[in-house]
């Protein structure tokens, strides 16, 4: 008797985890739609970099552009139908650049060097997403 509940407890176990990680976290910014997705991410991320290194909502900006970066990298970096774009492309290497920053250096300000090589992929991707459109 005590065998087969334990092979039903497994199979419902089973069932139940796969199910709920099959489910995405709900908290995500990132809806799917890569056009609006993109220039969500951007705008974003531009907030992050240009609040001054003393304002108190700093910490919490960069810890949610680690999180968008996070997010837009692992819904799109297998789709086939973006990875080909030249904004997705200009995209990954902005969000590369400063993650790059954010993991080497989490205390430090992110360089004025930087900052304008970010915000002029910034505006190459905006320009490539209206030319695919």
């Amino acid at each position: 008797m005590a065998r087969p509940l334990a092979r039903l407890f497994a199979i419902v176990l089973v069932a139940v985890i796969g199910l709920t990680a099959c489910t995405g976290g709900g908290d995500s910014a990132i809806s799917g739609n890569y056009r609006q997705d993109t220039l969500a991410v951007v705008t974003s991320l531009r907030n992050a970099i240009t609040l001054p290194d003393d304002a108190p909502e700093k910490s919490a900006a960069q810890a949610e552009a680690r999180q968008l970066i996070n997010d837009f990298a692992a819904r799109y970096r297998r789709d086939s139908r973006v990875s080909g774009l030249s904004s997705f492309t200009t995209m990954q290497t902005a969000l590369n650049s400063l993650a790059g920053h954010y993991s080497s250096y989490p205390n430090r300000p992110v360089p004025e060097k930087l900052k304008k090589r970010l915000e002029k992929e910034f505006r190459m991707v905006e320009l490539a997403l209206n030319r695919e459109a």
